[in-house]
Order: C-alpha cells, then structure tokens, then sequence
C-alpha cells in the first residue's frame, strides 16, 4: 500500500512506533520508485519512551525501521506516561541539533502543555497533532497555534466516519454535489487546519 501510494503521487507518510507497522511502511518506502528526498516522513514516540535516554533510542530504532538516515518530523504522541518536560525535551534538542531529525512535532497537547514545552525546547515546534473536525473543533487550540505559528494538524478529520451520518452535513455535501467528507475537510481548510502539514505537500497516508 505505501510502495503503490507513493508512486501514484503521495509524499507524506505518517505513522508511529505505536502502531507497529514501521518495519513495513520502510519496505514499502524502499521499494518505491520515489527518492527519499521526494518523501516527508513523520512518526510518532509513544508515552512509555518518553524518558530521555528512551526518546534517543527510540528514534534511532524508528529510523532503523523505516530504513531512513533522518526523520522529516518527530511527534511526541502523547503528554502522558514517561512525560516529563525538563526530561523528555531536551532529548528532542538532542536529535535536532544532531540532524536525526529535522522538525519537532507534538501531538494531543492543549494550549497550556504547548506553552511549557515552547519554554522548554530550544528547537521551534513545527506541528501539533490533534483530533479536530466539526464535531471538535479545538477553537482554544486553533487561536493560540495561529499565534504562536505552530502548525495545527488533523488527525481523524472525518470523526472516525461520523461525518456521513449527521444530517447537516449530508445535506451541505448534496447541496454542493459534494461527499460529507469534502464537505468536513473544506471546512478544515476554511479554519486553517489540513491533515498535513503544510510543509508536505497535498498528499498524505
């Protein structure tokens, strides 16, 4: 699936050592005719690696499994577990200044742990990853990465598939001869938010 979405024009791949599946998005990275400069690669540290020592192992291992020399973007992806501000950070500077990665990523913090962990890092935070759709629209959130310039990311834009069952939007999409879908993501797009970052091109797994 990644080998045939690369080379039909997908450039932006995220996963995260969570999901167990880094080993085989790298197969499928390495057999695509598609030079690794061409693709934005993103994965995330799960809460139980959060520890300093654990994110440095953590990300040469998930660089391991994908089969990359660096990662375009690094997620904490979740501030729980071994989370710890003072501790977890500053291994993330460790790694950017090292060039094993070559943006910070965040993902389900709220406006306040956002905040701490801007004080904390010396390295800009290039995205913060949330659930967001027109069931959860994160307006707090949303106002304050717009001012702090930190790219706002959706995961689940299309609210695990409820957006085709609300009537509001069902008739909003045959209203514009569109799908419920389009209709959630146009309205992603309309509050400044996609479900990639924008430094990645339109095409997204």
């Amino acid at each position: 699936s990644v080998r045939t979405a690369l080379e039909r024009g997908y450039r932006h791949v995220d996963t995260a050592q969570m999901y167990e599946n880094e080993e085989a998005v790298g197969d499928g990275l390495a057999a695509a005719d598609v030079p690794r400069e061409d693709v934005f690669v993103a994965t995330k540290v799960w809460h139980s690696n959060l520890a300093h020592d654990d994110v440095l192992a953590t990300a040469q291992n998930c660089c391991e499994r994908l089969g990359v020399d660096f990662l375009d973007l690094l997620y904490i992806h979740w501030p729980a577990g071994e989370y710890d501000p003072e501790d977890t950070l500053p291994a993330f500077d460790e790694l950017y200044d090292e060039e094993v990665i070559d943006r910070v990523g965040l993902s389900n913090f709220d406006p306040e742990l956002l905040a701490t962990a801007q004080d904390v890092l010396d390295a800009p935070v290039f995205a913060n990853q949330v659930e967001l759709h027109p069931f959860l629209p994160q307006t707090e959130l949303r106002e304050y990465c717009e001012e702090a310039d930190v790219e706002l990311v959706a995961y689940a834009p299309l609210a695990r598939g409820k957006v085709f069952e609300n009537d509001t939007l069902v008739d909003v999409a045959e209203r514009h001869d569109a799908t419920p879908a389009q209709v959630s993501l146009a309205w992603l797009r309309k509050k400044g938010v996609t479900a990639i970052p924008k430094a990645t091109g339109e095409a997204h797994i």
